[in-house]
């Protein structure tokens, strides 16, 4: 048998238990309503999913390697009931290893975690995009030095993964400055970065990553992200594909301009 290649992506994953809580302003129903969205739209049932979330950062890339990985409610000041969310998915040890052995076979730095558990860069989304947690989940950190080049690696030497039914997921969020959340100063820069951003992923592979390589430069760049964690599981989720990409999600969430993105 052979697996049908899966996309990648680069998802928003909300502001911490987001889709979860009470939202009378319907801030986040949008967001919810892609996440939801996204197992439909997948040419099949993925054996695995590797997320790469913006909040674990490493010396070199790590994976969490527990065959039952636990979870770390990394978020402070939320309603009580949000450190009670379960997301009992599987591990995937054999994933994680497969991982590592790829990207040190790039002359990357790699390893595997084995206690290492979710953290909400990724039970968050999942839970929403895939509620049944029946999916094995493995979580790959971002390397701590923030070097694109290194994360366009990385993502180059997963790309074998999606022909193993291997859904690869970048999580973070395409505008990440907390001071910016809610205050309309911030819509036009974040507008204007998410144009960029948007014209960027879309262009041929080889100019996609160069742009991608010196986002910084871009309009509003660095306002838009005062630290690039965030931004980083970009990297990854385009570098595993030589296809241009697609914006499937685009709205103005909290004031600021937030997109998600597709590579076939």
């Amino acid at each position: 048998m052979t697996n049908t290649r899966q996309p990648t992506l680069f998802i928003p994953h909300g502001g911490g238990p987001c889709f979860f809580m009470d939202d009378p302003a319907g801030n986040w129903t949008g967001m919810a309503a892609y996440l939801r969205s996204i197992a439909a739209s997948l040419p099949e049932r993925p054996k695995a999913i590797l997320v790469v979330s913006g909040h674990w950062e490493t010396r070199g890339f790590a994976f969490t390697g527990a065959a039952t990985p636990p979870l770390v409610y990394d978020y402070g000041g939320f309603p009580a009931h949000t450190y009670e969310i379960r997301y009992d998915s599987p591990g995937d040890p054999a994933l994680a290893t497969r991982a590592a052995d790829l990207l040190r076979s790039a002359g990357l730095t790699a390893s595997v975690d084995p206690t290492r558990g979710l953290d909400h860069g990724v039970f968050i989304p999942m839970k929403v995009a895939f509620p049944d947690a029946d999916i094995p989940v493995v979580e790959m950190s971002v390397d701590r030095d923030l070097d694109p080049a290194l994360h366009a690696a990385a993502g180059r030497a997963l790309a074998p993964l999606r022909d193993e039914g291997v859904l690869i997921v970048g999580s973070g969020m395409s505008f990440h400055n907390m001071r910016g959340y809610g205050d309309p100063r911030f819509t036009a820069p974040s507008e204007a970065f998410d144009q960029w951003l948007t014209a960027a992923v879309e262009a041929d592979p080889t100019a996609r990553a160069a742009a991608l390589g010196h986002w910084a430069e871009a309009p509003a760049g660095r306002l838009s992200h005062p630290r690039e964690e965030h931004l980083l599981p970009l990297m990854v989720a385009a570098a595993a594909s030589d296809q241009p990409g697609t914006q499937v999600y685009g709205e103005r969430v909290l004031q600021t301009a937030i997109s998600g993105y597709r590579f076939n």
